[in-house]
């Protein structure tokens, strides 16, 4: 089974219902609802998209929204190390570093995002939510 981590552009595609990418964003959700992948995101994902969405809606549907959420995937924490590595890394963008530190520290496979360009120097696969899902 594949391990994923998913970026927090995949998550608000899906959360926010972002028209041009919620299929995509579904077609990957739903492998997970059905135990045919494991999803992970990192805490900094869940902390920004509870931020992005409280600008869109009132806070008590945003927590309801995020705690159904939470049954379809792991979150995984963030701590000194992944700090560190994402601090001293090649990465322009600083978010997209502690993303990719978090997945190489806990094992993760792949990453999905629709972000491809900053993860240039990853070693691990790092492909869009279509990529994917028309691997399978």
């Amino acid at each position: 089974m594949d391990r994923i981590l998913v970026d927090t552009n995949i998550v608000l595609d899906l959360l926010a219902e972002r028209k041009k990418f919620i299929n995509e964003a579904q077609e990957l959700f739903t492998l997970s609802d059905k135990n045919e992948v494991k999803l992970y995101v990192s805490s900094l994902t869940f902390a920004n998209t509870y931020y992005i969405l409280s600008q869109q809606m009132k806070m008590d549907n945003v927590r309801k929204i995020l705690r159904k959420f939470k049954v379809l995937v792991e979150v995984l924490p963030m701590d000194d190390k992944i700090i560190d590595l994402s601090l001293e890394s090649d990465f322009k963008d600083f978010e997209d570093a502690i993303q990719y530190y978090t997945a190489i520290e806990n094992e993760i496979s792949i990453i999905i995002t629709r972000n491809l360009k900053d993860f240039k120097t990853a070693k691990i696969p790092v492909l869009t939510a279509k990529e994917y899902t028309k691997l399978r």
